[in-house]
């Protein structure tokens, strides 16, 4: 039996160019415009650089229908299989073959939210990972998160994610352009062209 539900569909707006991007760009929070409860209407601190503060309209959905930041976007997805084989030939040791006594203080790695296995030097891994995602080897959408405290080493390759771009400093000591920005000129062309 099919469920009906009011609002799921909508009308694109297109007055504009700049309307059109921005009623793409809309997220709505489905609870009742009624309340005077503050909270759903205020931004999480989670949500910085991924939601725009500013646009959002006004009376009674003031904070309920909130729009993405223009920079950030939402992640397509790419399988994750091809890194779990990358991490394995990267001195990765699978979930099946760990044994605690041998390594206890190994950092767990996390793909997709799956433990694939552990690893003894988490920082030149995460370097490795970082690396072949600059290069373009591996999508520019993968998140690469390493948790000290929690001796964790997660990688996201799923779609849905919220991301936005960042600017890259160069903070290996070694570098002669340690606390410069990695982007290029040629980076600048590659995207004008």
């Amino acid at each position: 039996a099919a469920s009906s539900k009011a609002g799921v569909s909508q009308v694109l707006n297109r007055y504009t160019f700049a309307s059109t991007l921005s009623h793409l760009r809309r997220t709505n929070t489905p609870i009742g415009r009624d309340g005077k409860i503050a909270k759903p209407r205020q931004l999480h601190n989670t949500h910085w650089g991924l939601v725009c503060p500013a646009e959002t309209p006004e009376g009674q959905a003031c904070g309920l229908v909130k729009n993405l930041s223009l920079m950030s976007y939402i992640t397509i997805g790419t399988p994750g299989y091809p890194l779990v084989d990358f991490l394995s030939s990267n001195d990765m040791e699978l979930l099946e073959e760990y044994e605690p006594q041998r390594s206890p203080n190994a950092t767990k790695v996390f793909v997709n939210g799956v433990w694939v296995g552990t690893h003894r030097d988490p920082l030149m891994l995460a370097k490795v990972v970082q690396d072949v995602r600059r290069q373009g080897v591996v999508s520019h959408e993968v998140s690469v998160i390493r948790d000290i405290r929690d001796r964790e080493f997660k990688i996201f390759t799923d779609a849905g994610r919220v991301c936005r771009p960042l600017f890259v400093i160069d903070n290996d000591p070694r570098s002669e352009r340690r606390g410069q920005l990695v982007l290029q000129k040629e980076h600048i062309e590659k995207l004008e062209d």
